[in-house]
């Protein structure tokens, strides 16, 4: 059954799923890592995201966009590193821009990923293209936005595939920062780790409001 939108304790909710996802998708997230990274990008999403389910389990938030940004700095003093200051901005970001939203609803949704490429991007500096996150994210926000007048459950569902397409598009591009950067052609054929964390992230919202 389609769902309009979410309450604020359903958002809690969908946050915490979005954490148990995460965590449990370490392996597979610290494999993509070691295939042109560090290594590290798997545990240190599982460290910041059980920060954040112990965030979100003490509970009291006022509004929606106090939650999301519970779990960006919950992720960002956790994590340390390029993935605690890019993850961690996609939610203070993304949920910042919700301030005065009663409820998540497919236009909150369009917000929410806007604000948050916007504030990624400011801060690392990624373009489509580098084999960054924002390869996930900016097809999921441009989808998010043509479908802001419809359900929550559908564009959701459309973003979440839109994410999927660009981690897939980052698996042929040569990267332009970090250690991926030293691989050059070394790093074809493997998708970037952010942007596998993103696509996963963006799977676990669609999963839950489909429950």
């Amino acid at each position: 059954m389609s769902k309009a939108n979410l309450t604020l304790d359903e958002v809690v909710a969908m946050l915490d799923r979005v954490a148990d996802k995460i965590i449990a998708s370490e392996p597979e997230l610290s494999e993509a890592d070691r295939n042109i990274g560090d290594g590290d990008h798997g545990l240190g999403m599982q460290r910041g995201l059980t920060a954040a389910k112990e965030k979100l389990a003490e509970g009291g938030f006022p509004s929606i966009d106090k939650a999301f940004m519970a779990v960006g700095t919950a992720m960002m003093s956790s994590m340390g590193g390029a993935s605690g200051a890019i993850f961690g901005t996609l939610f203070r970001a993304g949920g910042k821009a919700l301030k005065g939203q009663g409820v998540f609803d497919s236009a909150g949704l369009a917000t929410f990923l806007q604000a948050a490429v916007q504030g990624v991007q400011d801060r690392g500096k990624a373009e489509v293209g580098d084999k960054t996150v924002v390869d996930a994210m900016v097809p999921a926000a441009e989808k998010a936005k043509g479908t802001s007048e419809g359900n929550l459950t559908e564009a959701l569902a459309a973003a979440a595939d839109a994410a999927e397409g660009g981690k897939e598009a980052s698996k042929d591009m040569v990267a332009k920062f970090g250690r991926a950067k030293t691989l050059g052609d070394g790093a074809v054929g493997h998708p970037d780790a952010g942007a596998l964390s993103f696509t996963i992230i963006m799977q676990a919202m669609r999963d839950y409001v489909n429950e």
